[in-house]
Formats: C-alpha cells, structure tokens, sequence
C-alpha cells in the first residue's frame, strides 16, 4: 500500500494535485498511481459538494471531516483542504455512514458494528461523527456491542469549536448529525494505535457528589463550578464578569478521572451553569467518580504522545504505510506553539505521509481495555499492508 497526502484551496487545486500524484516515478513503467481511498478533512463546509464529486468521478472512496485545523507530516497546513490518498485493494475496506436522524447514536452505531462483522471477519473501524452533542460513549458502545469489545476504534468528532458546526461525507452522503466509519480488513492491513493525553495529575483527588445528566452540580458536596474556580484561579478560567446562563469554558485543563486499570479518562469542562454553579464535563461522567486536576502542559506532554508511537514501533510495527492523527482542539489552546513539535514528532517516529485533524472529542484506547471517548487526548492511528 502506498500512501500520498495531497493539499489545496478547492476541489480544483486538488484535482491538479492528484492528477500529478498519479504520474509516479518510483512505480513501475506505465503503472501509475491509482489510490482507492482518500482521507479527507477541510476547513469550509461548501467545499464538500465538488469535493465529492470530483472523488467519486475519480473512484475513490471518500473519508470526508469538516475541522477548525488541519496538518499533514509537513506541519500545520493553511490551505482549506488536505487529502491522504492511499492505494488499498477494494475488498480490504468498506464505508458505512449513518444518520442519528432516523436512529439513536446507539443504533446508528450498532447497524455499523453488524454491517462491519459482516463485511470481515476481523474488522477495524476509524470512525468520525458529527455533531458533539452526540454520546460518544453511546457511540462506542453501539459498535462495541455489535462488534465486541475488543475490536479496534480510533477516530474524532468533526465539527469548528467557534459554533460547534461541522459535517461528515462520504461519495453518498453529507450529515450534520451522524456517523462516518471506515471499516477495514485486520486480516489484510494491520491497524495499531493508542489514545494518549500526556497530562500530569495535579491535587487531591476529588468525588462528583451530585450529577444530572451531563451536569455535575457539586464536588465533594460544594458547588462543582466553586472547586474547579478555587483549583484553576482567575488567571486560568477568564470570561465575562456579567456572564450569566450557559458560559463556555476554554479552561484547556481537563479533569483526570480515575479508571480501575489506572490510566486515567480525560474529560474537559466545557460549559458552566451561572444559575447553579453547576459544569458540564465534555463525555459522560457518574456520581462517586473520582478525579484530579491537571498540570499546566510542558514539554513532557508531547513527549510522553510521541513516546507511545516510538513503543509501537518498537515493539508492533517496525514499518507503516500511513498514520491518521486525531488531536483534540483544547491541546491547540493549551500547547500553542508546541503543537508543532507534537505533530512533527508524530510524524518522524516512522517517517512516512500522515494527515489528521484537531477534534471535538477523541476515540481509541488508552491501554489493552476496550474502546473509550475522550477529550484533550491524542488518538493516532497507523496502517499497514500485511
């Protein structure tokens, strides 16, 4: 399998750059380029249509994200849209797109979890769901208890932190609202990855006393907005004096909650309640949950996400073919120009063409358990023909 990643500012310039990426050199005479599957993120939604057409035109299956940003192995792109092309024969893969508008996130994931068992027998899927409103625990679960518990999920929820809009495309489809999964053969195209944060726990640990739905009304009995205002201080948590109703919180801090294996779950606060003091965390939390706060980030964040992709090549896969990269957009916030220096880590540890986006809620593993939905969280994603 051989793996290009491609740019430009319309479907125009990328249909330039692919044309150019087909004449390979480095193939043998007369064969050309002929990729089957593009990984598509992009920047402004209208972009999308002629995207699409221009693609299916072409016979290539589409993987298609709206996202606030983009990068490439070369570095944070500016133009609109980046493509990943790759080559996989067409019985390795599959796409299913599904729309919550007619299911449940639950059962919209769950007819992708049976679709994929039966299209392999050993299935891998990279997902990506619009709408952050979602469940992405629901999500997960759907395609878990379809597929199993142990079957590989990596991927990001698409979407521009300034509205939370964003869409999800394949050759067939646009949804606002529903489920993008690329299902891949394991027998015939190894997938390995890991869903990594790098945050240093910070403080006592701390209970959600009180929790409605995706509100949490009190820490250890006290109003939830009073302990996260007293740990983070005035100088972290900024808005509005006047604020009041639904505030959005860019604290870029997340909360470290506690799970039997002992990696911890990263869950950011995305809204705060002024009426009530309560906050609402970004991913399902329950009453009795534990937490700790976060450090401020240092290079010892990038350095422990550039790590788990140096282990995997170290000890699971010498050699890849292409890396996907799904990186929450609170680290864009909160690393700022360290960014770079995380994506181009990344990207060097084997050295081969990447793409990836900056997310509004990560899927992946973060150990040998199953499956989760995270935030604040890097989950990377590398394939290789066996």
């Amino acid at each position: 399998m051989k793996a290009k990643s491609i740019k430009g500012n319309s479907a125009a310039e990328i249909q330039l750059a692919l044309a150019e990426s087909k004449q390979d050199a480095s193939l043998p005479h007369g064969q050309g380029y002929r990729p089957t599957l593009a990984f598509v993120f992009l920047t402004t939604i209208e972009n999308a249509e002629p995207i699409r057409a221009m693609l299916t035109e072409e016979r290539i299956a589409i993987f298609g994200v709206s996202t606030c940003e983009k990068f490439t192995e070369q570095g944070m792109e500016p133009d609109d849209i980046v493509v990943l092309l790759l080559d996989i024969p067409r019985d390795y893969f599959t796409i299913a797109l599904k729309d919550y508008q007619a299911d449940s996130v639950y059962e919209a994931a769950r007819r992708v979890g049976e679709f994929g068992s039966q299209a392999f027998n050993n299935p891998g899927f990279i997902i990506s769901s619009a709408d952050f409103r979602m469940s992405g625990e629901d999500l997960i679960k759907g395609l878990t208890d379809a597929a199993g518990n142990t079957v590989t999920v990596m991927g990001g929820v698409a979407g521009n932190p300034a509205d939370f809009s964003g869409i999800v495309f394949s050759n067939d489809t646009v949804t606002t609202g529903g489920g993008l999964a690329l299902i891949i053969d394991q027998d015939k195209i190894a997938i390995s990855g890991l869903a990594v944060s790098g945050w240093k726990p910070a403080g006592t640990e701390k209970k959600i006393t009180k929790n409605e739905g995706s509100w949490v009304h009190t820490i250890d009995h006290e109003p939830a907005m009073t302990v996260i205002h007293k740990f983070l201080g005035n100088e972290i948590i900024t808005f509005d004096k006047q604020a009041h109703g639904l505030v959005p919180l860019d604290a870029g801090y997340p909360l470290q909650f506690q799970r039997a294996s002992g990696t911890p779950l990263m869950r950011p606060v995305l809204l705060w309640n002024t009426a009530d003091q309560s906050i609402m965390p970004g991913g399902e939390v329950k009453e009795a949950d534990s937490f700790r706060f976060s450090l401020p980030p240092d290079i010892d964040v990038i350095d422990t996400v550039i790590e788990s992709a140096r282990t995997i090549k170290e000890k699971e896969l010498s050699d890849v073919d292409a890396l996907i990269v799904f990186s929450c957009v609170g680290r864009l916030g909160s690393l700022g120009p360290m960014i770079s220096a995380e994506i181009e880590g990344l990207a060097a540890t084997w050295n081969k063409p990447m793409t990836g986006f900056f997310s509004l809620g990560e899927f992946g593993k973060l150990d040998d358990s199953r499956c989760e939905f995270h935030g604040t969280t890097v989950s990377w994603v590398a394939l290789k023909e066996k």
